[in-house]
């Protein structure tokens, strides 16, 4: 058994803690093998290694892609990449370019319904101005009163047919992948009980994700119930996709799972980082 958590956020996308106090945290709970994943950027990933090493933290560099299929926004998370390779830099930016006005979007909407200021008040929350995103609309919402936490503002003004929600077209599939091997790195499903897909096109998700090179599903994860994990875990045996294990850690408020809190993968597996054994830094 390996305590390896492999997917959380920084201040560089929509976490609370800087890649360095993340580093900290993760080796304070006894964390063996990290991966820093901010959404659609690298731009952590120099920072969260040279402190995994200060520390003797084990580093796989890392990110998790937003992608559009069958109409949902899912997340790819890239384990064990050059994260200077042209492909994959470029990829993310292209991907990162629509957020302001996705953004601005949001707020408009928001304001529809009395809810004034929100752009400017997410923007104090984002680390990165290129990624402002629901997460940063979400703590302003609460930091001015509008909601009580974070769960609060998805369900009422976030999630879909509510006034702030705005779907943005992220990228395909099998670019994200492409991206991803092009820099020597391995692609996984991240949290896939979040995207409420019908059976059959949860189906077509994996059966596209393992035909364009994809190589893991998260099946111990933050979200995941005892029973998601060991349908998942079934799942990643059926389409022959090794294992994965993530908190989706964010913030010590907000997050209902630790770094290095989760239960372990499940032994019949093969796990992701068996794989990346030659990318561990």
């Amino acid at each position: 058994m390996l305590n390896a958590d492999l997917h959380c956020h920084s201040v560089v996308s929509d976490g609370t803690l800087t890649p360095e106090e993340l580093a900290e945290r993760a080796h304070r709970n006894g964390v063996e093998l990290w991966s820093l994943t901010d959404h659609d950027e690298i731009g952590g990933q120099h920072r969260a290694l040279a402190a995994a090493h200060a520390l003797g933290l084990h580093y796989l560099c890392g990110t998790e892609i937003s992608v559009s299929f069958a109409g949902k926004t899912v997340h790819i998370v890239g384990l064990g990449f050059d994260p200077d390779h042209p492909d994959l830099v470029e990829g993310l930016r292209q991907t990162r370019g629509g957020r302001g006005a996705r953004a601005r979007e949001m707020s408009e909407g928001l304001d529809r319904v009395g809810i004034h200021g929100t752009f400017e008040g997410a923007l104090r929350y984002a680390g990165n101005p290129e990624l402002v995103s629901r997460t940063h609309f979400a703590r302003y919402l609460v930091e001015s009163g509008v909601c009580k936490d974070t769960y609060e503002v998805f369900r009422k003004y976030l999630t879909e047919g509510k006034p702030g929600y705005v779907p943005h077209r992220w990228a395909r599939l099998q670019d994200a992948v492409g991206w991803l091997r092009a820099a020597g790195g391995l692609a996984v499903i991240a949290h896939p009980a979040r995207y409420d897909f019908t059976p059959n096109e949860e189906y077509a998700l994996f059966t596209e994700f393992k035909a364009h090179g994809g190589i893991g599903v998260e099946v111990v994860t933050g979200s995941h119930s005892t029973q998601e994990a060991l349908r998942y875990a079934e799942m990643a045996l059926e389409f022959g996709l090794a294992g994965s294990r993530g908190s989706d850690f964010h913030s010590p408020q907000e997050s209902r799972t630790d770094l290095g809190a989760l239960p372990w993968l499940p032994g019949q597996l093969t796990p992701v980082w068996d794989l990346l054994r030659d990318r561990i830094r």
